[in-house]
């Protein structure tokens, strides 16, 4: 898509996510890979009124184009972009039930199948470091090794995925289910599937869905 579409296309995902419930004022923040660099939201603006010309163009050394700062959370979206090539988009949000698990420093284990969705058995926390420092964005990858969603220890969670869409479905599903691993916490202690269960839902999510033969 072109620039204008591509800006367009970031804020509306952007208002997306207090629409969705994920996030709330400016918290949070979203990115879309385009050109050379990526297009993320812009500091301190409250999501739900962001607007196309509002979008920050960032390039891969971490410079930027325009009169508004990148979110602080830039070098997350940034360093994803460089260590994964098949990340598209970026979505960071402070969703209540990620955050609560977050605050906990617990990951969420393999209770339901579609735990599966983040790419793996389980959907770990990163560890704990200031917002906007290159140790977060560091803890964060480590976190993501072999996933496409995590925690972020008293913080919030990360979803990446090919498309705006993609990531955005992925937080929404990690949002559901650390509030479902919540409520079934308070019932008593869930019972994990085996690795061998997940992995047999990981092959199956290979070739999952409504995709072209």
């Amino acid at each position: 898509m072109d620039e204008g579409k591509a800006r367009c296309a970031l804020a509306e995902a952007a208002r997306r996510t207090v629409a969705l419930g994920l996030n709330r004022g400016a918290e949070g923040n979203v990115s879309l890979r385009w050109g050379a660099g990526f297009l993320v939201t812009p500091s301190g603006l409250p999501n739900d009124t962001l607007q196309a010309d509002q979008m920050v163009y960032m390039d891969l050394e971490g410079g930027w184009q325009g009169p508004l700062k990148p979110s602080s959370e830039w070098r997350i979206h940034r360093d994803i972009y460089r260590a994964r090539p098949e990340a598209g988009a970026v979505v960071h949000a402070h969703s209540p039930h990620a955050v609560s698990l977050a605050c906990l420093r617990r990951p969420i284990p393999p209770f339901h199948y579609m735990v599966a969705a983040a790419g793996g058995r389980d959907i770990p926390c990163a560890d704990y470091a200031t917002f906007g420092s290159e140790a977060l964005s560091q803890n964060v990858l480590n976190a993501l090794t072999g996933r496409r969603a995590c925690l972020m220890a008293n913080h919030g969670q990360v979803a990446i995925g090919a498309s705006l869409e993609e990531a955005l479905r992925l937080a929404e599903i990690v949002e559901e289910l650390a509030a479902q691993y919540w409520r079934a916490r308070l019932l008593g202690e869930p019972v994990l599937l085996t690795d061998a269960e997940m992995d047999a839902v990981l092959a199956r999510f290979v070739d999952y869905g409504q995709r072209e033969t």
